[in-house]
């Protein structure tokens, strides 16, 4: 049955209320757990997925969930005019986020002695170069609104670099950094950056499940500005 004009348009005033959560690099661990966690909490979502994941089954799972709209997009984020052309889909849609969560990573595996300058550049491209462009993307409305939350999903290769992973251990450094020079500069107008510092394998079945991350993201979100936190570190 179709719905009517009155129906259709309480539903869309319904949505325009809500806040949205806006996930770039959403795999079916952390992301997808995060997704779900915050439509739980009557968030819409705005999701960039993998390119060759199932965007209708997503976009199902996450209405299911209870999000009251699911905007999706699949893109390499390493290919940045593609990132690009998703962000400015965005902004042509009028899609605000009240949250901003990156949770992609990359980074070839290879000594420094043999870590090629392309591998190296890629890298910072997913874990630097891509979540800064995203935040500067969704800013203007944060600092108009003087409200929002900007949150990245680190490693614990910031903390404890290793040679064999000598590509994500310089990009979670810098995303560790980006993130306390983002909070620095961004707290006293009442947007809230912080790092979720993972020192682990995410997997089911242990302290560092998917549940748990996404719960611990949205305690970010949620905590109170004279609590505000720029790092919450998961251990074993």
């Amino acid at each position: 049955m179709m719905e009517t004009t009155e129906v259709l348009e309480c539903k869309m005033s319904l949505i325009a209320q809500n806040p949205l959560a806006f996930i770039v690099g959403a795999g079916p661990g952390i992301g997808m757990a995060t997704g779900r966690r915050f439509a739980q909490e009557g968030f819409q979502i705005a999701i960039v997925i993998r390119p060759n994941d199932d965007l209708a089954a997503i976009e199902a799972e996450l209405l299911a969930a209870g999000a009251l709209a699911v905007h999706a997009w699949a893109v390499d984020l390493a290919d940045t005019k593609a990132l690009e052309a998703i962000l400015q889909q965005l902004q042509g849609q009028n899609l605000t986020p009240e949250v901003l969560i990156y949770n992609a990573s990359g980074g070839a595996d290879a000594l420094p002695s043999r870590l090629t300058q392309e591998a190296l550049a890629a890298g910072f491209q997913i874990n630097v170069h891509a979540p800064m462009l995203c935040a500067q993307t969704v800013l203007p409305a944060m600092r108009k609104a003087r409200r929002g939350t900007i949150l990245f999903t680190g490693g614990g290769l910031a903390l404890e670099p290793k040679a064999s992973q000598t590509a994500l251990s310089l990009g979670k450094t810098a995303l560790r950094a980006l993130t306390f020079c983002l909070a620095e500069e961004l707290e006293p107008e009442g947007i809230h950056v912080a790092t979720l510092t993972i020192a682990g394998w995410v997997q089911p079945g242990t302290a560092f499940n998917p549940e748990a991350m996404a719960e611990a993201l949205w305690a970010l979100h949620t905590e109170p500005r004279e609590a505000w936190r720029r790092e919450a570190l998961v251990r074993a």
